[in-house]
């Protein structure tokens, strides 16, 4: 059957989670079923899915067969900066310096909007080829970026979440790349709001680069929109790097600590996320969860720029929601599976001075729920996508077992589904992905 046409069944192994499996993956958390059926209505969402032979007479039709291969729903990327596409790999510096001598000059270029079409294309062509389906993204200051950015995630069907950058503090927000003033970011932002939010599949995020850069009238008026757009999202970067945090507590001095910043300015809340948060502490943690944020986890960012290592146990333990970002440019792949990778050594890392009886792994099942449906929940998107309920939304991808001889190999030998899944999650990426699809479409 031509792959464009709805209702579908796609036939293979499925898997999806129903909640965070934790650390002993708990059997009723998550479905498998090897010789599954997805069954895809014509409106793009799920009907149904289960075992082939248990396929419910009303849900049968035309068939695309993925047997031999896994189908999990699309990644979750819960913090990347499109803006930043052309500099990935820039060499040798930590977060501030790196910021001024790589970010901020190639951010300049967003001024010009055929600059950012094409960069927007790009990108989301990037993320569609990793299997990543929907993610919360980083324009740039310039209204241009945001308009580019939407106008081809709209085009091709993308749930994405995005929003022009707030900043104007200096030396932190160079005059090249600083609003005007408070006034003029905020109805910027407020057009902005009005001409994407909930257009189609898309989502506004209130975007503060990070405390450093924004100042406190615009990190209040970043607040106070929160407040006053009910669904629109707020994203910013917190306790990234010790410097970082240590110049922000040398500026606002009336705050216990870097995120109680964004506490007072109004900003946390169950529609938050917060990129990093390595350098927090206990009360940090409980305020998250008690306001419902979420943080992003970024591994390779973090690796990449010498940051640190963010406790991943300590966050789930406190009951915050946790999705994985990618973090590029100074996160080093856009594939998920990739950043998993780094995820696991990232948290064995973290674990290794603990008595061996209290350490927390990240095992290949949890890595796939922080993929799909805890990045969905992170950016509570989980009532649209993340997992394969009736109704949600039907994006999802296809995962090779056999895509390098190495994974092949490796998988052949696979004594269980949870060894094959964390082969895939070790030496996976985008070589893996097979197939990708948006509301039951397969994109090109």
């Amino acid at each position: 059957m031509a792959e464009d046409t709805l209702p579908a069944v796609y036939r293979g192994t499925v898997l999806h989670f129903l909640r965070d499996p934790g650390a002993d993956d708990d059997p009723d958390t998550w479905e498998l079923f090897e010789d599954g059926a997805l069954a895809v209505g014509a409106d793009g969402r799920v009907r149904w899915a289960g075992e082939w032979s248990a396929l419910p007479e009303q849900h049968r039709g035309d068939v695309v067969d993925h047997r031999g291969k896994l189908i999990v729903p699309g990644f979750v990327d819960t913090h990347i900066h499109y803006s930043q596409y052309a500099m990935i790999a820039s060499f040798g510096a930590q977060l501030q310096d790196w910021l001024q001598e790589y970010v901020f000059p190639t951010e300049r270029k967003f001024a010009d909007p055929g600059y950012a079409d094409r960069i927007a294309g790009l990108f989301l062509d990037t993320l569609l080829a990793c299997g990543t389906t929907t993610a919360s993204v980083y324009p740039t200051v310039h209204p241009t970026s945001v308009d580019a950015f939407f106008a081809k995630a709209h085009r091709r069907g993308m749930r994405m979440t995005c929003g022009k950058v707030l900043m104007d503090k200096q030396p932190d927000a160079p005059d090249f790349l600083s609003d005007a003033g408070v006034p003029q970011a905020e109805e910027l932002t407020r057009q902005l709001i009005a001409r994407w939010h909930r257009k189609d599949r898309l989502t506004y995020a209130i975007t503060p680069r990070f405390a450093p850069s924004s100042s406190d009238e615009q990190l209040a008026m970043a607040g106070r929109l929160l407040h006053e757009f009910p669904n629109v999202a707020l994203q910013t970067h917190a306790a990234e790097s010790r410097p970082e945090t240590a110049s922000v507590l040398a500026r606002f001095t009336d705050a216990r600590s870097y995120l109680d910043v964004y506490d007072q300015a109004g900003m946390l809340g169950p529609r938050s996320i917060f990129a990093h948060c390595v350098h927090i502490d206990d009360q940090d943690r409980s305020r998250l969860a008690t306001t419902g944020a979420a943080i992003a986890f970024c591994p390779t960012s973090n690796l990449f720029l010498g940051s640190g290592l963010f406790d991943f146990a300590a966050a789930r333990d406190a009951g915050i929601r946790v999705g994985l970002g990618t973090d590029c440019g100074a996160g080093t792949s856009y594939s998920m599976l990739r950043t998993l990778n780094e995820a696991y050594k990232v948290i064995m890392l973290k674990e290794s001075t603990k008595p061996p009886h209290r350490r927390t792994t990240l095992s290949a099942l949890r890595g796939f729920y922080l993929a799909t449906l805890g990045g969905a929940e992170a950016l509570h998107l989980d009532n649209h996508i993340g997992n394969f309920r009736p109704g949600k939304e039907a994006d999802f991808i296809v995962l090779d077992w056999t895509a390098t001889p190495t994974l092949a190999h490796r998988t052949a030998l696979a004594r269980t589904f949870q060894e094959r899944l964390f082969a895939q999650m070790i030496l996976g990426d985008d070589r893996s992905v097979a197939a990708t699809y948006l509301m039951g479409r397969r994109v090109p």
